[in-house]
């Protein structure tokens, strides 16, 4: 390796992994703020957690990626503009391109790595992030029982306390409505205080209760017995024994998710796609045979309608006019033809209701797809505007490079959201919308690249003050030409 290609990347080596744990970082707060509510407060445990980290982790790298190669890029160029060592290789008769050359294919690299990750590493990681999540969304929080108000998360037992000291345990003048046999309120325990506890790793919950009364209605009725009797236990000390099983967290069977675009790879992608279009098809189809029923006349060819009424067709006009004369004859069937038409208009509005969302669905998976590939490919993208951009700017560190970068991927991003919306709306070719962002951006990294061949001071300031410079002396001297001639 030549000693230009180890300064190059020895400058783009630290700017990119810094980035890349950053960017990572930033889109894993994200997740916590946004879920923040449904992750906490449920005891589950540091394990459970650092799964669900290391998933999103993975996640957050095709959104990742592409802002670190840009960033990273601009502010290695940025440094080396800025230290002179850029004008000093383009002294020496080094082009611009070879200078770029050795992380040009260190980027290659990455977008080839990307595709794999993208294709089989993410769709694992979606599943297994997403139904971790949901586990963890559905699970019941912490048990924490309030004064004064009925807690019901516990399966089967409806509690209210009057007071609850600070040690958390200590409660006092205790309601317990124990509904585990599913028969209502008919047992009912009472008590002055009670202390709560858990034992056998929180997997069940205590409550030893003192000077209390258990209330059993109908406990002992036998065929004979009154309807209302009802057995009253006074105690001094008693215990309630309840499972804590509710509140562990309970896995989901992976496979009701498994069918989501984002869990699939290109293969199944492709064969989801093949078989909604069969369905479409068979759908449309369908609905051409299903319809004949409504309109069974019109569908006859001339020909045979004319042999089914043996070419004898005097008689339609005087029935219809018989008909027509009498309006008790006369109106039901009109009602029965109006009837017919409110049927047929139901029946299509349903059969298009259910063709639009196979159709829909139809795209979001050719829109999976093709970004299997975008995602890949906007990591070169991404090399293209921020090498030439850091040339053109000369400024290294987090300053202007940050700003630049982000405005760019913030840019990327919104053209891929709004190029997924027109495609899904059907008003662009699933193809144009869904490489709209990378199409664009590559336009303006090629008029980047273009202005660093040619050493623009695009982004100096005293470029512009020579150019309005310029245009103020153009328009003087227009006007000193125009007062002349006047």
């Amino acid at each position: 390796m030549r000693k230009i290609d180890k300064l190059v990347l020895n400058a783009f080596w630290g700017p990119f992994v810094l980035t890349f744990l950053i960017v990572i970082f930033i889109f894993l707060l994200r997740l916590v703020l946004f879920y923040f509510a449904d992750l906490f407060g449920k005891d589950l445990g540091a394990t459970v957690y650092v799964e669900l980290f290391f998933y999103f982790s993975l996640i957050t790298v095709p959104l990742a990626m592409p802002l670190s190669i840009l960033l990273s890029s601009l502010m290695t160029f940025g440094k080396l503009g800025e230290n002179f060592e850029l004008t000093a290789l383009k002294s020496a008769g080094i082009s611009i391109f070879r200078i770029f050359r050795p992380i040009f294919v260190t980027t290659i690299l990455i977008s080839i790595f990307m595709f794999w990750f993208v294709n089989v590493a993410l769709p694992w990681a979606n599943l297994k992030g997403w139904s971790l999540l949901y586990d963890i969304k559905t699970t019941k929080t912490t048990l924490n029982i309030k004064e004064g108000i009925f807690y019901n998360d516990l399966p089967g037992y409806s509690i209210k306390v009057a007071k609850k000291f600070p040690d958390n345990k200590t409660l006092k003048s205790l309601i317990i409505y124990d509904h585990t046999g599913n028969d209502g309120n008919r047992h009912v325990t009472v008590a002055d205080s009670a202390q709560m506890y858990t034992i056998l790793d929180r997997k069940y919950l205590i409550f030893e209760l003192f000077n209390g009364k258990d209330y059993i209605e109908d406990a002992d009725r036998g065929p004979g017995n009154d309807l209302s009797e009802l057995a009253v236990h006074s105690f001094k000390r008693s215990k309630i024994v309840m499972s804590l099983s509710g509140f562990d967290l309970q896995k989901t069977e992976e496979n009701q998710f498994a069918h989501h675009q984002i869990m699939r790879n290109n293969n199944q992608l492709a064969d989801d796609a093949d078989s909604l279009s069969r369905n479409i098809s068979n759908m449309k189809k369908g609905f051409s045979l299903a319809s004949s029923v409504y309109y069974v006349y019109f569908r006859k060819p001339v020909g045979a309608s004319l042999r089914s009424m043996n070419h004898n067709t005097k008689w339609i006009g005087p029935k219809i006019a018989e008909k027509t004369k009498n309006s008790k004859d006369y109106r039901p069937m009109e009602e029965l033809a109006k009837q017919e038409v409110q049927n047929l208009i139901a029946f299509g509005q349903t059969n298009e209701v259910n063709l639009a969302e196979r159709v829909t669905e139809l795209k979001k998976t050719d829109l999976e797809w093709h970004h299997k590939f975008t995602n890949s490919l906007a990591v070169l993208v991404m090399f293209l505007i921020g090498a030439p951009l850091g040339a053109i700017i000369k400024k290294g560190g987090f300053g202007i490079p940050v700003v630049v970068a982000v405005s760019f991927f913030i840019l990327m991003y919104i053209l891929t959201q709004q190029g997924d919306k027109m495609a899904k709306e059907g008003k662009v070719l699933v193809e144009i919308g869904a490489w709209i962002s990378n199409g664009i951006l590559a336009l303006i990294g090629a008029y980047f690249l273009n202005i660093a061949l040619k050493d623009s001071r695009l982004f100096e300031s005293d470029f512009y003050k020579i150019l309005w410079d310029r245009i103020k002396s153009y328009w003087e001297n227009r006007r000193n030409k125009i007062s002349s001639k006047a």
